[in-house]
Parts: C-alpha cells; sequence; structure tokens
C-alpha cells in the first residue's frame, strides 16, 4: 500500500502495526490449539473413519459447515514427537513431502514460537493446488503433559494482502483451523495427529475440495519418511 493513499472503508488490505497483528494471532492461535486438541481425542465425536491404509494411516471426516474437516492418525514408532515436529515445521525441506508446493518461506517471526509463513503452489501442481497460495500464522506449543502442537490457520484476506501482495494469476486460499499434534508414547515414540480443513477459493465442485482434504492429511507418509532419513536433530526448546 502506498503511504499517501487516502484510508478508504472498501481498501482490500489492512496496514496494521506488528503489535496488533501479534496480538490478534495470539489470541486466534489460542482458540485453534483448543480446537486442534479436541479434534485429536480418539473419542468419536461425530468423526466417521473413511480409510485405513496398509501402513495403518487411519483417516477420517467430521462435516464442518459446508466443508469437511479431515482427520489423520498414526503411530509412529522410535520416532520422537520432537523428532517428528522438527521436520514436520522445516519450511526450507517441506518440498520433500508435499510435491504440489512451490515455495514456502516465513514472512514474519511475531514470537520465538509465533510465525507468518507464506505458501505457494504453481502452475504444474495438481489441479487442485494450481495456482495458488496461503498466508497463514504457525505457532508452536508444548502443552503441560508434552504433547506437541502446531496450529495453522489462514490470516484474515486483508491483513495478508497487507503483509504479502497476492501473486500475479494465483488464487488466494484459506486454510481454516489445521495443524499438529503429537503425542508422546512409550519407547520414544509417538502417535501424529493431523487436521485439516481447506478451502482453496475459486469454484471447485465441494467433491473435489474434499478430495483435496484427503490428500492434506495423507502427507504423514511422506513426512514419516523424511523422519526415519533425517539424522536425530535437537530441536527448538
Amino acid at each position: 500500500m502506498h503511504s499517501s493513499s487516502p484510508p478508504s472503508t472498501c481498501s482490500r488490505s489492512w496496514s496494521i502495526s506488528e503489535d496488533s497483528l501479534r496480538r490478534y494471532v495470539f489470541h486466534a492461535s489460542e482458540n485453534c490449539i483448543q480446537e486442534l486438541l479436541s479434534a485429536s481425542d480418539s473419542v468419536n465425536d461425530g468423526w466417521k473413519v473413511v480409510g485405513v491404509d496398509g501402513n495403518g494411516v487411519e483417516v477420517s471426516k467430521r462435516r464442518s459447515g459446508s466443508l469437511h474437516t479431515f482427520r489423520s492418525r498414526w503411530v509412529l514408532h522410535s520416532v520422537s514427537p520432537q523428532q517428528f515436529i522438527t521436520v514436520a515445521n522445516a519450511i526450507d525441506a517441506a518440498k520433500e513431502w508435499d510435491g504440489d508446493l512451490v515455495q514456502g518461506k516465513y514472512i514474519k517471526d511475531l514470537e520465538e514460537n509465533l510465525s507468518i509463513v507464506w505458501l505457494r503452489y504453481g502452475e504444474r501442481s495438481k489441479p487442485l493446488f494450481r495456482k495458488r497460495e496461503f498466508i497463514v500464522y504457525e505457532r508452536r506449543e508444548t502443552m503441560d503433559d508434552g504433547t506437541l502442537v502446531v496450529a495453522v490457520a489462514s490470516l484474515p484476506k486483508e491483513i495478508a494482502a497487507g503483509l504479502q501482495p497476492k501473486q500475479n494469476n494465483s488464487i488466494r486460499g484459506l486454510l481454516m483451523q489445521s495443524g499438529w499434534v503429537v503425542e508422546k508414547l512409550r519407547n520414544d515414540s509417538c502417535i501424529v495427529t493431523y487436521i485439516a480443513q481447506l478451502d482453496p477459493a475459486g469454484w471447485l465442485p465441494k467433491c473435489f475440495v474434499n478430495r483435496l482434504n484427503t490428500k492434506l492429511v495423507m502427507i504423514i507418509e511422506n513426512l514419516k519418511k523424511q523422519v526415519v532419513a533425517c539424522p536425530t536433530r535437537r530441536g527448538p526448546t
């Protein structure tokens, strides 16, 4: 935005202070964390199992408004929660486990565990991701019982536009309350739950949107391969 432009109630982007942005994201992510912890609970609570693959990844879904929220769960043996989160949070390496991702970068670090991230999917991505981008916050928290939570969701479009102008010929999608819950088990193992709800924006039949969500949760398998291939690293404290 040009500083000389007069303020307008019809403006499509907002320029807010870093302090205001931090406070907004902190409160929004608090709610997201609670939703993720609730969704990761093993109690049924409306979840319907839609498949279990040969590697033991269970995928289930639950209706949330006009879309479905998808959840995948997997026990990872001999993988600690910190090992998994260290790989899952490595934006630079995300293309290794998400073949549709063209570029990911941190736009701004608001706190040690709170960041704004830009994700872009290009022309060569699969049809449902093609030319889409997302501006999301990422908050990483360790609960009192040692459970690790990574909460991710899109910023409101006006705030996102003020932080990162939309790329030409791209569509800005919306990632609803999504993220990881990683619970520690015995023998340095863990159970990983990934919750995702995505509105890719632009017109798409609902069945395609739900198929896209299914793809998002299945990336756990690719992440497991990355985790076991990487040497044990000490993650952030």
